[in-house]
């Protein structure tokens, strides 16, 4: 048992979580990090690393619940709604097909195109100041084609991107061959987005541990939590490892959100946000490797290529927390790859991984306090998102806890608007 009372008990060790402590700790609060297991071990491991303002459409888009419907009976499909009886599924379900329409989609790009340019800019700066290693790079990311209707269809995203700060270069197919010698010969074309980054996540995660315990912050690994009440002057927090005590409370769980709903006290929780299943293949380098990350369009893969190693992912399966590795899908990354890339896949293979990310139903995350808890603040939901989001989260998180002037405007993130 703690002995001590903590300033502010952030539960979740995941990218989100491990922001949100520097944030506080450099905004002069004490933190201390509670993770279930061991710290970055979630969807911060296994994702392809890339930082991208150009992913601020969000999944719930005209015609994506009638895909979704026709891909059912298509395990392999890069959206997968696995058919069981799960009420909460399908509640939520019901409620992002409601968001499948042109106003809802824009808002909710706007709100995630907020997040993510702010975040954008941010983490450079944070890997700058506190000497991040983590193979970041400032590499912009390319859309490729293979499908001209597809092609054609993907520009339709153009208007609202430029009208959010993002920038988009269209290039023709030939054009694109003549600049990217990994891909094969009959790509329709590709967009490109300058602004874009990237970094090894794994790293990313362990280096923004280690600058939280350095300047003070403390991280208990293999502690998930079980019970969280309020009492006089702050909150009471029970764990695997003994209780502890904080003036207020950040839950940062990612996708086990909904999994502490009982425990918080929010019932709501559970609806507003579901697993999606996430898979890639970690391979050693290939002879032959993409300039910048890629995004095979038509088969939904990424492929991000690093000094240490060379990732294919991606794909969104609604199957619960279903932990199993489904070859199917993992194959459909390399078969994927290979209808592009001259070298698809490396010499060696690394890791076959699986996570889940935290689907928020209008594909905004949570970031603020919770209505009617003046203690407990939630920084969860942010989807496939998380490491492009995290450096704007941590310090949106940490201006409205300390009370200063954010730089976003907090509204289209506060959990009041499910609370």
């Amino acid at each position: 048992m703690s002995a001590q009372s903590d300033d502010v008990l952030i539960v979740g060790g995941g990218v989100i979580g491990l922001a949100c402590a520097l944030a506080l700790l450099e905004s002069g609060r004490g933190v201390r990090v509670l993770e279930a297991g061991r710290v970055g071990g979630g969807a911060s491991h296994g994702n392809c690393g890339t930082i991208t303002p150009s992913h601020a459409p969000p999944l719930a888009a005209p015609g994506t619940v009638l895909r979704a419907l026709r891909w059912m009976l298509t395990p392999d499909a890069p959206l997968y709604i696995r058919p069981r009886l799960d009420p909460l599924l399908w509640q939520w379900l019901l409620r992002f097909a409601l968001r499948c329409n042109r106003r809802d989609w824009a808002a909710s790009a706007r709100a995630k195109g907020a997040l993510l340019n702010d975040s954008r800019a941010r983490l450079a700066e944070w890997i700058g100041r506190h000497g991040l290693e983590c193979e970041f790079v400032e590499s912009g990311e390319d859309y490729v084609f293979r499908d001209r209707q597809a092609f054609a269809h993907g520009q339709r995203e153009i208007p609202l991107l430029r009208e959010l700060g993002v920038a988009v270069e269209v290039i023709a197919g030939p054009e694109y061959e003549g600049q990217e010698p990994a891909v094969k010969p009959g790509v329709a074309g590709a967009l490109r987005f300058a602004g874009d980054a990237a970094l090894r996540p794994d790293r990313y995660v362990a280096e923004l541990a280690r600058v939280v315990r350095a300047r003070g912050g403390e991280i208990v690994e293999d502690c998930a939590l079980t019970a969280l009440a309020e009492e006089s002057g702050g909150m009471r927090a029970a764990s695997a490892r003994g209780t502890w005590r904080a003036r207020e409370v950040v839950v940062a769980a990612g996708a086990w959100s909904p999994r502490l709903a009982r425990a918080l006290d929010l019932p709501w929780l559970r609806r507003a946000i579901q697993p999606g299943k996430g898979y890639s293949i970690t391979y050693a380098p290939p002879a032959l490797v993409p300039r910048r990350p890629l995004v095979l369009r038509e088969r939904s893969v990424c492929v991000t290529a690093w000094g240490s190693g060379f990732r294919l992912g991606s794909t969104m399966e609604f199957s619960g927390f279903d932990d199993a590795l489904n070859a199917r899908r993992l194959g459909a990354l390399e078969r994927g790859a290979r209808e592009y890339l001259r070298a698809p896949v490396g010499r060696e293979v690394r890791e076959r991984w699986c996570g889940w990310r935290p689907m928020c139903v209008d594909d905004v995350p949570l970031i603020g306090r919770v209505p009617g808890r003046a203690r407990l603040w939630l920084a969860t939901g942010h989807g496939m998102m998380g490491v492009g989001m995290s450096a704007g989260t941590g310090q949106l998180l940490a201006d409205l806890m300390t009370g200063r002037a954010p730089a976003l405007d907090p509204a289209p993130y506060a959990p009041a608007r499910f609370g």
